[in-house]
């Protein structure tokens, strides 16, 4: 008996082990090809000449990493920190809680999509600069000026991309489920959000990206306090190591962020058939 189980044992853990890999394979690369980067950037100074000039404005990894390990343990960095995030995360969700009922709902009616698509194409296309001396004026240099810059940057991504998988749902799916009685609730419910997922996801990930420049913009021009306010201060006072620690930890949050997303989409996309077959 055991040697007619050990068989299937070993082609059960052969597939178990191809599918770990598999999974691991996207973070070892990603994360060997930014050890690599971090090298030869360490090793830069030693195998160029570097103007003294340009050393005034060069900063090595070794030297962030130190620079942001100083910035956490003396606690100078978590309220500016808190700052950033707050208005980062409060924008984002409201993005989000506008951009995919409403992409639904230009997607499933015709007669909105018809008198609001042009609003959204004009204000897609607008650079999100114009709005920043108005929304200054409105709300002032404190945290809601910079909610609504990101909320603006965040929000069409997620709006265009839940439209676009809404508009792409199966459309026998559609017709056989309303053929069973459903209403419109149920067809969005059970049909369109499940087949537009990937198109949400992929909107997401680009609000995300969105969301952060949002809020960078909004504190390099117009804002008191903020992770950007830092950064922006350090670099009048030519304070390179303080910009990069800045970059590294809003690149951070978005990698963290993006992450999540995809998670979350991976939890969500079990049931589709390729899912199935690649499990």
């Amino acid at each position: 008996m055991a040697d007619l189980a050990s068989p299937a044992l070993i082609e059960g853990g052969e597939l178990s082990a191809a599918k770990s890999w598999r999974n691991l394979e996207p973070v070892l690369l990603g994360s060997l090809t930014i050890v690599v980067l971090l090298c030869a950037w360490q090793l830069l100074p030693q195998l160029i000449t570097i103007s003294a000039g340009t050393r005034l404005f060069f900063t090595t990894p070794s030297r962030i990493a130190i620079t942001l390990w100083n910035m956490f343990a003396q606690g100078t960095i978590w309220l500016p920190l808190g700052v950033s995030a707050a208005a980062f995360g409060v924008g984002l969700v409201l993005a989000i809680a506008a951009g995919l009922p409403l992409g639904i709902l230009l997607g499933r009616s015709r007669t909105l999509n018809a008198m609001l698509d042009p609003f959204v194409t004009a204000f897609n296309a607008t650079p999100r600069l114009v709005f920043l001396p108005l929304l200054l004026l409105w709300f002032g240099l404190g945290m809601w000026s910079k909610v609504v810059i990101v909320f603006i940057g965040a929000l069409f991504p997620i709006l265009i991309n839940t439209y676009e998988g809404v508009r792409n749902a199966d459309r026998v799916l559609i017709n056989v489920v309303r053929s069973f009685g459903a209403g419109e609730w149920d067809i969005a419910r059970l049909v369109v959000v499940p087949n537009a997922m990937p198109y949400i996801v992929a909107g997401l990930r680009l609000a995300i990206g969105r969301a952060i420049l949002g809020v960078v913009v909004a504190e390099f021009f117009g804002s008191e306090e903020g992770l950007g306010v830092v950064m922006v201060r350090a670099a009048s006072s030519y304070h390179v190591d303080v910009v990069f620690a800045g970059l590294v930890v809003f690149a951070a949050l978005s990698l963290i962020m993006t992450a999540g997303v995809k998670m979350i989409e991976s939890r969500l996309g079990r049931w589709r058939p390729e899912r199935a077959s690649a499990a």
